[in-house]
Formats: structure tokens, C-alpha cells, sequence
């Protein structure tokens, strides 16, 4: 399906890309404790919402 080519590229593209995006966050860390501080509890308030709506799912469902 694919060239051992685009493996390659694919490869040396996503640890490129994920050494671009580690740098970054590094470089940019102290505005993020300051600027998203609590963020953490939005995030476990979504996962929380979407659980709930897969118990109801199977719940009613069943």
C-alpha cells in the first residue's frame, strides 16, 4: 500500500512534528500555568458529560 519511501517520510515527518510541538509548549509553559490554570476540570467535566451520555445510551437502549 504504501513506498518504503512514504514510510520513511512518515517516519522522520511525525518525530519532526512532535519535536516542533514539544519545543514549543516548552518554550511557551509559563503563560500556559498562568493563562489555562483550571483547565484540567473543564476537560474531566467533558470526558464526565460524554460517559454519562454512553450510560444512558446503554441504559435506555437495553
Amino acid at each position: 500500500m504504501f513506498s518504503t519511501g512514504q514510510w520513511i517520510f512518515a517516519a522522520l515527518f511525525f518525530v519532526a512534528f512532535v519535536g516542533v510541538i514539544i519545543f514549543s509548549y516548552r518554550k511557551d509553559i509559563k503563560l500556559h500555568r498562568k493563562y489555562y490554570k483550571g483547565t484540567i476540570f473543564i476537560l474531566l467535566g467533558f470526558i464526565g458529560f460524554i460517559l454519562l451520555l454512553f450510560v444512558l445510551k446503554s441504559f435506555l437502549k437495553g
